[in-house]
């Protein structure tokens, strides 16, 4: 399959996460999956408590989520079916294995949507926030990461980048375009 059809399932908004009718959301969430600030606070809010009560249920089985990995709960009041919920690396000067962590909270999220048949999902900019993961560098690795999935896995329709604000929003484009 040639890159252009892996372009034709991705796309970029600048806006909201909570608000998309989507089959799954992303949340760029702590290891403790409790809920906190930014995106995950903003998907915990909007979700209401159904979302939290699972989350107590995944972290009674296996102690929260690690760097890297992604669980899955119902979406609660969103309009979402799913939330997936993925921990962002800290960015510590690119000496911990950042972007190979980064990269891996895109494929194991990716593989949860096709384990529960989920066609449409939608991602943040996972650890760009407080996490302090460079924006551009971010940006790459996501896209890259993306790609390179939906050019082996057929099953997922649609992969939407959801920038909230105008810097991840010019840089998503950009790498978009190319």
């Amino acid at each position: 399959m040639d890159i252009k059809s892996e372009k034709n399932r991705i796309s970029l908004i600048k806006g909201d996460i909570t608000k998309l009718d989507v089959d799954a959301i992303v949340n760029a969430a702590n290891s403790t999956l409790l809920g906190g600030g930014g995106v995950d606070g903003a998907i915990h809010r909007a979700g209401g408590k159904q979302i939290l009560e699972e989350c107590i249920a995944i972290r009674n089985k296996q102690v929260g989520c690690k760097t890297g990995e992604a669980v899955i709960t119902t979406g609660g009041l969103l309009k979402a079916k799913f939330v997936i919920h993925t921990v962002g690396p800290v960015w510590n000067e690119g000496k911990s294995d950042e972007d190979k962590l980064l990269s891996n909270c895109y494929i194991n999220s990716l593989k949860l949507a096709e384990e529960n048949n989920i066609n449409t999902i939608a991602f943040p900019n996972i650890s760009t926030g407080v996490y302090g993961f460079p924006k551009e560098r971010a940006a790459h690795v996501a896209v890259k990461t993306v790609k390179n999935y939906l050019s082996e896995n057929k099953s997922i329709e649609k992969v939407i980048f959801v920038s909230f604000n105008e810097e991840n929003y010019q840089l998503y484009s950009k790498l978009l375009l190319d």
